[in-house]
């Protein structure tokens, strides 16, 4: 995880953020412990209520479970479920400025699967 934090939103919100990146990208498994609010808190220099925080949403999105006296865990299906609402939210408020932009531009499926680089004018160099 990066332990830079920056000022656009609360950091609770970029340590929720962070870890449901590792979550989709797989470096955090279904099943596997969260590291502790302690070792977070320590380890970025920030206050454990603020870790506490962001732990808190992933518990009530249901993308990680509390064992009691055992920490908290991944939830079974996390990932699926954040895979889905990920591609859900690219198809509506992304591909339709991707989609925009390749009409604009004129480019075909081709030039999207196998672009070349584009040579620049002796003009522009």
């Amino acid at each position: 995880m990066d332990r830079d934090w920056n000022d656009s939103q609360p950091i609770y919100r970029q340590l929720h953020a962070r870890i449901v990146v590792m979550i989709l990208e797989g470096v955090l498994k279904e099943g596997a412990p969260l590291p502790s609010v302690r070792s977070i808190a320590a380890e970025y220099r920030i206050n454990p209520l603020t870790v506490l925080k962001g732990y808190q949403q992933l518990v009530d999105e249901e993308l990680v479970e509390v064992k009691r006296g055992r920490g908290m865990f991944i939830h079974a299906g996390a990932r699926e479920r954040l895979l889905r609402a990920e591609r859900e939210r690219f198809m509506k408020e992304e591909w339709p400025k991707v989609r925009a932009t390749i009409q604009r531009l004129g480019l075909s499926p081709e030039e999207l699967l196998n672009p070349r680089p584009v040579r620049r004018s002796r003009a522009t160099r």
